[in-house]
């Protein structure tokens, strides 16, 4: 079963490291429960430095599972609703 990449496949794993770290999943389920939240809120609550943090969220943005929104200093942070169920469903196929 030779099959080229396809950019389904890079898609997939593009996702698939944006989920590889627990930090980035707990993310994921906080900003699921509500409409949006600012990285200082995230950095009170989560016990890593707000450089870590910066890093984890940046992974996610580039991965467009979350949406930044820039309000100096502050930046918001949303999901990006279609592209997580894009992952979902590009991850599901994996495992069917």
């Amino acid at each position: 079963m030779n099959q080229p990449i396809t950019e389904q496949h890079k898609r997939t794993a593009r996702y698939a490291k944006a989920l590889s770290h627990p930090v980035r999943i707990y993310i994921l389920e906080y900003l699921s429960k509500q409409a949006c939240c600012y990285s200082g809120d995230l950095s009170e609550i989560l016990p890593i430095a707000k450089s870590t943090l910066s890093q984890h969220l940046k992974e996610l943005k580039v991965a467009g599972l979350i949406k930044g929104e820039t309000t100096p200093p502050k930046i918001k942070y949303c999901i990006n609703m279609e592209n997580l169920q894009e992952a979902r469903l590009l991850l599901r196929h994996i495992f069917e």
